[in-house]
């Protein structure tokens, strides 16, 4: 008997760490990607590599792309360029039409620091946005994991990591074990309504998630 896959919408999808996290749920036996996307071309490229694709923009109505989606990863971010309108607006109007929709798990891609941005005078405003959207997830209802790595790289991935509820000493991560760990926990029940944080390691992602 063919096992349904689960629908899941990854918005911020054309970024660098959106397209790994498309990569390994095309692969993956559970669940199946539908990318969510703002321009056309990115679009066109999507359909291209036959992955179901929505036209979709943070900062207007949501209600459509989220329809058919079992589970939601927002991987977006605007790179401090609208860090309001996309990484805080943009994550709470996902997560509204998440919850409309009853979907069965949102994972937030956030970073390290957020549980504390006064932490880091440079980046304040970017973890103010980040640390407004998670809290803004845990009182939705909906059931949560929320990822906060260290600084991100485009090295290759190990498949390894570190997890503490919140690191003393910042760190770094490549994106593609950011991604993996983003999948992870998609399952019912791994980290489930928890916040952590994760720096390259040398515990396998599989495990890691699984500890707690």
């Amino acid at each position: 008997m063919t096992k349904v896959k689960q629908n899941v919408l990854v918005a911020g999808a054309n970024g660098t760490t959106g397209r790994i996290v498309i990569n390994l749920l095309v692969k993956s036996e559970t669940y199946r990607p539908i990318a969510m996307v703002r321009k056309q071309d990115q679009k066109e490229y999507f359909e291209k590599e036959n992955v179901t694709t929505v036209l979709a923009d943070l900062e207007e109505d949501l209600s459509d792309a989220v329809k058919n989606a079992h589970k939601v990863i927002f991987a977006a971010g605007s790179k401090g360029k609208n860090v309001l309108g996309v990484d805080q607006e943009g994550a709470k109007r996902l997560i509204d039409a998440a919850k409309d929709e009853r979907a069965g798990k949102f994972v937030i891609l956030s970073a390290m620091g957020a549980d504390d941005p006064s932490r880091n005078k440079d980046l304040q405003a970017y973890l103010e946005a980040k640390k407004n959207a998670d809290d803004y997830l845990c009182a939705s209802g909906l059931d949560y994991s929320i990822v906060r790595p260290g600084h991100l790289t485009d090295e290759d991935g190990s498949g390894k990591i570190q997890l503490e509820k919140r690191f003393e000493n910042s760190g770094k991560i490549s994106r593609a074990d950011v991604a993996k760990t983003l999948v992870d926990v998609l399952e019912d029940g791994v980290m489930q309504n928890q916040f952590f944080e994760i720096l390259a390691g040398d515990m396998s992602i599989e495990k890691a998630v699984r500890t707690v």
